[in-house]
């Protein structure tokens, strides 16, 4: 059981920093949005590359933010039934819907994108504005590492709530849902 709890510690402490990383490119995005919106209304000017960052920069905090959140338990969930619930009944809730929704979503994701992916890699797609952007391939790359990043905090999941179920000393691991911390 320490083995499971190591990894989960690790898997749990990338997920952390990850998404703590990517919130810091909304400071970045909306100074960006800032000048697009100053250059265009007040000096008349404008690019479309600056315009098409914000794009990138919009995927970089939401597909860098997804493992983070579900570790928060920030993702959407009904709680009528789930939130007066015993801790036992939602570690079962959590391992199985981690382990029959999460990861076949997760992969279902991975595995559908992946040509959608690999082709705009082949060709070094680019935008499709003039004067845009030149990689569109890492844009879409985003849906892959957002997969990655998901199964892995789905793994954590697993692991958490299998701890909780089977651990002899389970109230010892204080595995008490957290609410989303501010940054």
């Amino acid at each position: 059981m320490n083995k499971i709890q190591t990894l989960n510690k690790y898997l749990d402490g990338f997920s952390e920093l990850v998404g703590k990383s990517s919130a810091y490119f909304s400071v970045f995005m909306v100074l960006v949005t800032c000048y697009v919106v100053i250059s265009r209304y007040v000096f008349n000017t404008g690019s479309i590359a600056i315009q098409e960052s914000v794009i990138y920069i919009n995927a970089i905090v939401v597909f860098g933010s997804v493992g983070f959140t579900l570790k928060h338990n920030g993702h959407v969930r009904v709680d009528v039934i789930y939130g007066p619930s015993s801790v036992r009944y939602k570690a079962w809730v959590n391992l199985l819907g981690s382990i029959f929704l999460l990861m076949p979503v997760s992969f279902f994701i991975l595995i559908y994108c992946w040509d959608y992916v690999v082709s705009s890699w082949a060709i070094l797609e680019d935008s499709p504005e003039a004067n845009g952007l030149p990689f569109v391939y890492l844009l879409k790359s985003t849906i892959l590492i957002m997969c990655f990043f998901l199964i892995l905090q789905g793994i954590a999941e697993i692991l958490r709530n299998f701890c909780v179920l089977f651990s002899p000393n389970a109230a010892d691991l204080n595995y008490e849902e957290e609410e989303i911390s501010a940054l």
